[in-house]
């Protein structure tokens, strides 16, 4: 019954078919010659099926291996150069219906201190946020029809888009809440979100319906529609992912990439994001519980995998990781970080971490103008950009020209005025220093002699004051 086209997500997520790729792939992991043949096909850049990606992961060749590694690197140069752009979630409520059994938002956690923000205190939040120089967000919320529904989730839009603190601004926000409605995935469109994102948890049916044994999540098939449904409603921009801990990692991987799949053969295009997260522990979770955490080899070894199966999609890690992880992945493929980050409600505003109502517990704890150095102390370059959004390159437009490898025409320039920006309004003496010297090395990477003028102009511009500059 596997059929990527179809609307239904036992058809295109088929357990059938994953068990025979992983059986494929256990079968080939020695073979030598098909992984070469596989190899080959992934420098054409076009990307890999389900089944010739678990090949890969499953290969147990050193050498081939280190080829994996090393095209996953040129792949992230030459998709998104040397780029890594940065956003912060912003947890708006923790009250949650669910009984999921990994998330201390679970309706039976008595321990946790439940918040909901008021408009008044997002404004708080955002001020904080604003005030470290982010200008990316992610919004989460525990699924709660009450306490939090999508008029809730639109009042706090608005209010995150109103509200300007100095030079400050958030730009681009990006939406992570349960599964919905498309009346609902509309008026989120309509209220100019990013990406909407919703992480899958595991793509194993019967582990999913374990695992979530009460509240309206428990619905497999309606939480594993849920981008269908968010496309049909006008969200163009998607982004997949599944919490890596909870069911066997090559299961999930091919899952992972048959959604990926399915989204492009059924809507032309395919996630705009996915996340890499691992079972953390958090309140009354602990991780060791579950039976199938990956170590670092392994996280590695997926993440370079999606970036060759899916070269054009950005590829996301969050604070759960350490820093010496995520210095790690970035050169395998990650182009989207998040830094500072708080994971309870109402996080920013207070200047000590508040434990006891993490979503997770935060590995790398590390200030946004540390995060900002240390990028850039290895020749990346921190951005804050959201121009493709604003520009209307979102959806096929932003994967036509990913996919040709032109997008780095205009993200490396605005990846450089937002960078000018931090700088200027957020940066300590030692980061702006460190800036200031990539900056002028990064400039005369720029091929085009019309946006390499135009973008000192603008660099000059946002020295005298003046903000907001894209091409």
């Amino acid at each position: 019954m596997y059929n990527p086209k179809s609307s239904k997500a036992e058809e295109f997520i088929s357990h059938e078919e994953i068990l025979a790729t992983l059986d494929y792939a256990e079968k080939n992991k020695t073979n030598t010659k098909l992984i070469d043949e596989i190899l080959e096909k992934a420098k054409l850049r076009k990307g890999l099926n389900h089944r010739e990606a678990s090949v890969l992961l499953a290969s147990e060749l050193k050498d081939k291996n280190d080829e994996i590694f090393a095209l996953a690197e040129q792949f992230k140069k030459d998709f998104y150069g040397n780029r890594i752009v940065l956003f912060a979630p912003l947890y708006l409520s923790n009250y949650c219906v669910n009984g999921c059994t990994y998330c201390p938002y679970h309706a039976k956690n008595k321990a946790m201190p439940r918040k909901k923000l008021t408009q008044e205190e997002i404004k708080k939040e955002v001020i904080a946020l604003q005030n470290m120089g982010h200008k990316r967000l992610a919004i989460e919320a525990g699924e709660d029809p009450v306490n939090s529904p999508i008029e809730y989730i639109l009042d706090c839009i608005k209010t995150i888009y109103s509200i300007h603190h100095k030079n400050g601004a958030i730009r681009r926000v990006n939406v992570n809440i349960a599964a919905t409605s498309v009346e609902n995935y509309k008026k989120l469109a309509d209220a100019g979100i990013g990406t909407y994102i919703l992480f899958q948890e595991t793509y194993n049916k019967e582990s999913y319906e374990f695992l979530h044994p009460t509240g309206p999540k428990h619905n497999y098939c309606y939480h594993t529609e849920a981008m269908d449904r968010a496309m049909e409603g006008g969200i163009d921009d998607v982004g997949l992912g599944v919490l890596f801990g909870l069911e066997s990692y090559k299961y999930e991987f091919a899952g992972l990439l048959m959604h990926a799949e399915h989204l492009e053969a059924r809507f032309g295009v395919g996630p705009h994001t996915i996340s890499f997260p691992r079972l953390k522990h958090a309140s009354d979770i602990d991780p060791n519980a579950f039976l199938h955490g990956i170590d670092d080899d392994i996280f590695a070894k997926i993440i370079a995998c999606t970036r060759i199966s899916t070269p054009y999609t950005g590829m996301i890690i969050s604070t759960r990781e350490s820093q010496a992880c995520r210095e790690r992945v970035i050169h395998y493929g990650i182009s989207q970080i998040s830094g500072a980050s708080r994971t309870s409600v109402g996080g920013y505003d207070h200047k000590e971490r508040e434990h006891d109502s993490e979503q997770f517990d935060v590995s790398d704890q590390r200030t946004l103008d540390e995060v900002v150095r240390w990028l850039m102390e290895m020749n990346y370059i921190p951005s804050f950009c959201t121009a493709c959004y604003r520009a209307g390159r979102t959806g096929d437009r932003f994967m036509d020209l990913c996919k040709k490898m032109q997008i780095l025409n205009c993200c490396h320039p605005n990846a450089l005025l937002t960078l000018k920006e931090f700088l200027v309004d957020y940066a300590s003496p030692e980061t702006k220093k460190v800036g200031e010297a990539l900056i002028a090395r990064e400039i005369n990477r720029i091929k085009s002699e019309k946006v390499k003028e135009l973008t000192n102009q603008y660099l000059t511009k946002i020295s005298q004051g003046e903000r907001d500059f894209r091409f």
